[in-house]
């Protein structure tokens, strides 16, 4: 490799270049082999051991294209710029384009490439036309690209360019957005595409994303490097997640004038789930007051080892997160940060939020995805968002390590859905093009396209909240479980009760292990005051008049097969060898022959399996 001495200088840049050189790109040292430990000036410091994976991987073919799906807080940005600054360095590319999701996330970019003196512009608009030459490129949104492509195609191709795709799945949220992203940047230098999450909760490409067809003919994406929770987790780069999970009674009238009571978590029609969990998540009710008590009580133990741990509350829309901000001051006597838009006041919010040591933030959708707030130890799920995506971009929010020990306490309601979605939180996703969406969703949850949508617009689901045709009448709150690490403790409880207080006055400080054993503590404690085991619990069977024979099954098989992808990535073991075993042991036909009983086998052997 040619030393900087040797290599040309940059061409003096001239009208036609959009990008203007910026000064210094090419000032810093190139990066050895060992390059973690002799990085290039203001590089920043030691990488991680999957960052340097990463790189060493992306240096051994150094392609146009690679896509890397790490976990929300394992350090996707650090990584990013690193790459950036020895591209930089080595005379690859002169710019560096960085497109995120929202403006927040540009302002995020630019001050994180600041650190380690690259200059991006977060304030760069269509309208603008080109960058001075002070600054290395610009931070962009997907909808900047949708609108005007040509451009930057114009700029793409004025330099050689490193385009950064951030949470890259949004390339495919809209047709213009993904049809923008395939001409701006066609022709850039290098691509480097970023997810935290499972891709999408459907089948749109995602632009410079390679698919290819996986053992049962559905063609999955094809990352270059993963770095999943599980792993993460062990190097002590994430927090261990503790689910703490509310039940109770609830009570609504519906569009049709008919009064309708139902306990959440209990067997019943996806219809009358997604009543009884809106009911629960109501604020006049009490089951969300009395779930916002429990968290704050569990926020103050977290601060009494982590001082400056804050508490998030994920809301719906604008009413009921301006609702609970008031009952969270009514209850703290202290003033509650909320931020219900992707705009410069809310971004502004966050950073003091961030930066300071107040006990709650209250948010819309802004802090779902990517925003970094790492001192977030304790939150509230109280939306009625269930996809995959936007669950997973949710927990991401809490579970960035800062010192080892911390944990995060995530309160749910006992939605079947997202107990699902809680026990496959180390669960790592391809994007599958070729999946079936013809059918519902049955196990609880609401559709995955409506849902989709409401999350990016909130004017949809605040028109959900102010429809007259649903009137929630009542609710109340109970102490469920906690959920972690594939395992159940604990048994249903009163609010405010000892056993409840046992569980929510965990230390703020314990290594992963020291929690699983003073959780098995803890239960044994709650049985010893005299209550009864609950009995194992067992996949709901709904009443046969309420749903077919095939939608069981339908679940059953989804349920199965989540299992065996779990086990699978635990044991780098095939599906099909794993599917051939429990044949083997549990006896009956393929999947696709098997009754409801000889699908349940599998799944309780496999489950004992997986939390064993």
């Amino acid at each position: 490799m040619s030393t900087p001495a040797q290599r040309p200088s940059a061409p003096a840049p001239d009208a036609s270049n959009l990008f203007a050189a910026a000064p210094g790109a090419h000032q810093a040292a190139a990066l050895p082999p060992a390059f973690p430990d002799r990085a290039p000036r203001g590089a920043g410091p030691r990488l991680r051991r999957w960052q340097e994976e990463a790189l060493a991987a992306y240096f051994v073919r150094e392609p146009q294209d690679f896509l890397v799906a790490a976990t929300p807080g394992a350090g996707k940005t650090t990584f990013a710029l690193r790459l950036a600054k020895e591209l930089l360095a080595r005379g690859t590319i002169d710019h560096v384009t960085v497109v995120a999701p929202t403006d927040h996330l540009k302002r995020q970019w630019a001050e994180a490439a600041e650190r380690v003196a690259i200059h991006l512009n977060p304030a760069f608009k269509n309208a603008d036309g080109w960058l001075g030459r002070h600054w290395h490129g610009a931070a962009l949104s997907y909808a900047q690209i949708g609108m005007d492509p040509a451009l930057h195609k114009r700029l793409t191709e004025s330099a050689r360019t490193l385009v950064i795709l951030d949470e890259v799945h949004h390339g495919g949220d809209a047709l213009s957005w993904g049809d923008g992203m395939r001409e701006a940047f066609a022709n850039a230098t290098r691509r480097l595409s970023l997810s935290g999450t499972p891709f999408r909760s459907d089948t749109a490409q995602i632009p410079f994303v390679q698919y290819a067809p996986d053992e049962h003919g559905i063609r999955t994406s094809i990352t270059d490097y993963a770095y999943g929770y599980r792993r993460a987790l062990e190097d002590g780069v994430v927090r261990p997640v503790l689910f703490m999970v509310y039940s109770g009674a609830m009570h609504w009238r519906t569009s049709a004038g008919e009064e309708m009571s139902a306990r959440l978590g209990e067997a019943t029609t996806k219809d009358i789930t997604a009543q009884a969990w809106r009911t629960a998540l109501a604020p006049d009710g009490d089951w969300i007051p009395a779930v916002l008590r429990a968290a704050d009580q569990r926020l103050t133990e977290v601060r009494r080892h982590v001082p400056d741990a804050g508490g998030l509350v994920i809301a719906t829309n604008k009413t009921t997160a301006r609702a609970y901000a008031q009952q969270l001051k009514a209850l703290t006597g202290e003033p509650v940060a909320i931020v219900l838009s992707d705009e410069k006041e809310a971004s502004d919010r966050i950073a003091a939020f961030s930066a300071g040591t107040d006990r709650w933030l209250v948010a819309v959708r802004m802090v779902s995805e990517g925003v970094d707030v790492p001192r977030l130890s304790v939150g509230v799920y109280a939306t009625n968002a269930s996809t995959p995506l936007f669950f997973a971009q949710a927990i991401g929010r809490f579970v960035r390590a800062r010192k080892r020990g911390e944990s995060a306490s995530v309160f749910l309601p006992n939605v079947p859905i997202l107990m699902k979605l809680a026990e496959q939180l180390e669960l790592e996703r391809d994007h599958a093009l070729d999946r079936d969406t013809s059918e519902d969703d049955a196990t609880g949850g609401l559709d995955d396209g409506t849902l989709d949508a409401a999350n990016r617009l909130e004017k949809a689901s605040e028109s959900l909240a102010l429809d007259g045709s649903f009137q929630a009448l009542g609710s109340d709150a109970t102490f469920d479980r906690v959920l972690y690490d594939g395992g159940e403790f604990g048994f249903e409880a009163e609010v405010g009760s000892a056993e409840e207080l046992d569980f929510l006055g965990l230390p703020g400080l314990l290594e992963p292990d020291q929690v699983r054993d003073l959780l098995t503590h803890r239960q044994a404690k709650q049985q010893g005051r005299g209550r009864k085991a609950a009995p194992p619990r067992q996949p709901a069977a709904p009443a046969l008049a309420d749903i077919p024979m095939h939608r069981r099954l339908k679940e059953q098989r989804q349920r199965l097969q989540d299992l065996v992808g779990l086990w699978s990535h635990r044991t780098n073991t095939p599906h099909g060898a794993i599917h051939a075993e429990l044949r083997r042991m549990c006896g009956g036909p393929a999947v696709a022959q098997a009754t409801e009983e000889e699908l349940q086998k599998r799944i309780d052997l496999l489950r004992k399996r997986v939390k064993g």
